[in-house]
């Protein structure tokens, strides 16, 4: 066996005792750690209580009987509790109609006792390959799918003022530290985009960052969403989905919105921390994932844990360092930089003619005080990409501190807007009137926090 191999155990089921102690010598002198069974039984049990890399199993239980129908009534019900289980159906009473029947009915492969090592060796080789294949491909499908779904893309980190040089010489020291990171700061600050910098430029860039909104999960779903669950775990669970944290094996797991966590549901999130495993809804497998676990919060988090409403062990386990991102007024050197950032991105993304600051529309950027932070920079350049028709931008094109924000012209007809885009408008405008306050904003649309949050990462807002 090569040291390649998955550390998952071979599973062996076989009512005959001499076998599954020849098994158990042969399959440890190839490397392999193995639990042996006697029953169907026997192995459906171990099968729910853990996670197996091939099943060996016999097809004949009882002694006044060689149908195999034993061993085909196993091979159903192990595909069933584990669909991605490869497994090599094994007699002494073989037969080319038996094994095309267990082939037929989920085996992988089918061997004659007694059993020629070196055969058996190649064949577990393979299934083992073979078993790593799909479920690094079944985390990649739901990865690709999320990523999707969430619209997540890389963006450029401006970071030239100095309070944020400061800031990226404390992530450069942590970037491979493994500790797990708060991310503090005013919202619209640019919390994700510093946790996706930090995984971008440390050793686990190769594998995935999976970011969560924690805001965004119902109460209700929150084990499905972080822990994965199993094919009819509960009434709407008509497929086996992989969780947050499996998804970013190797990886970075963001928690944004930290403090949105409902108390019950912080609890559960804490016993992973501690325990550094998990289950799936519906399973009783203990499950491990490699993460880097990087949490931001706009809202202060000490204080919530005096108010009861945050606990106080699960945040020493989320600040193991603090990150505080500074808001946008003090990172003066950043702001023009970010606006044609801004400008530049909104016209590709529009197809509209570029557009340049003036000096005075610049200086109007720096005096601003920008409550919304980075998002708001970022909105006020769309805007003014989508409305103003002319190349040079002056401040009063920009529609800050009072002044006359720039209004529709033929070029953008409002009847004309998709119910997206109309959409899209409603909730800025909602915030804006809130002052950035999400839970506010989602009440004056009359919508719950988890659906506001939901279109928050919809429209990547």
């Amino acid at each position: 066996m090569t040291a390649q191999l998955p550390a998952l155990p071979i599973l062996v089921a076989d009512d005959d005792a001499a076998v599954r102690s020849t098994l158990r010598i042969f399959l440890n002198s190839e490397g392999l750690d193995c639990e042996l069974v006697a029953s169907p039984a026997e192995a459906l049990a171990a099968l729910a209580r853990r996670e197996f890399g091939v099943l060996l199993a016999d097809m004949n239980y009882s002694r006044d009987t060689t149908s195999g129908a034993e061993g085909l009534s196993l091979i159903a019900q192990a595909n069933a509790v584990d669909p991605q289980l490869p497994i090599i159906a094994m007699t002494a009473w073989g037969t080319v109609a038996l094994a095309v029947e267990a082939m037929r009915g989920g085996a992988s492969d089918f061997i004659e006792k007694p059993w020629d090592n070196n055969r058996l060796a190649s064949m577990l080789r393979n299934l083992l390959a073979l078993r790593q294949t799909r479920q690094a491909n079944q985390r990649l499908a739901a990865r690709n799918q999320l990523l999707s779904a969430e619209g997540q893309s890389e963006r450029p980190w401006i970071a030239a003022s100095p309070t944020m040089q400061a800031l990226m010489a404390q992530v450069e020291r942590l970037k491979d530290a493994g500790v797990n990171l708060l991310i503090t700061g005013e919202n619209g600050t640019g919390k994700s985009q510093l946790a996706q910098a930090i995984h971008r430029t440390s050793a686990r860039a190769p594998a995935p960052f999976i970011s969560v909104n924690m805001g965004a999960i119902p109460d209700t779903l929150f084990e499905s969403e972080m822990f994965g669950h199993e094919k009819g775990a509960f009434t709407d669970a008509r497929q086996t989905r992989i969780g947050r944290f499996e998804l970013a094996d190797g990886g970075t797991l963001f928690l944004d919105e930290v403090g949105n966590i409902p108390l019950n549901q912080q609890a559960k999130l804490l016993q992973v921390l501690e325990g550094g495993q998990f289950e799936r809804l519906g399973s009783a497998k203990p499950r491990r994932a490699d993460v880097r676990l990087i949490a931001a919060s706009n809202a202060d988090l000490a204080q919530m844990v005096e108010l009861g409403s945050f606990r106080r062990d699960l945040l020493y386990r989320l600040n193991s360092v603090q990150l505080h991102l500074p808001p946008l007024r003090e990172r003066g050197a950043d702001i023009v930089s970010l606006a044609e950032h801004y400008l530049a991105s909104h016209s590709r993304r529009y197809q509209c003619p570029a557009k340049t600051l003036s000096p005075a529309a610049r200086e109007a950027l720096l005096q601003h005080h920008w409550p919304g932070n980075v998002r708001e920079l970022a909105h006020c350049m769309e805007r003014v990409s989508l409305l103003v028709q002319h190349q040079l931008l002056e401040p009063a094109d920009l529609g800050l501190n009072g002044a006359t924000a720039p209004v529709a012209t033929a070029a953008f007809d409002a009847g004309e807007l998709t119910l997206e885009e109309a959409e899209v408008i409603l909730i800025r405008t909602a915030l804006k009137r809130a002052g950035g306050n999400a839970p506010q904003a989602a009440q004056a649309l009359g919508l719950s926090r988890s659906a506001f949050y939901r279109r928050l990462e919809k429209y990547r807002l």
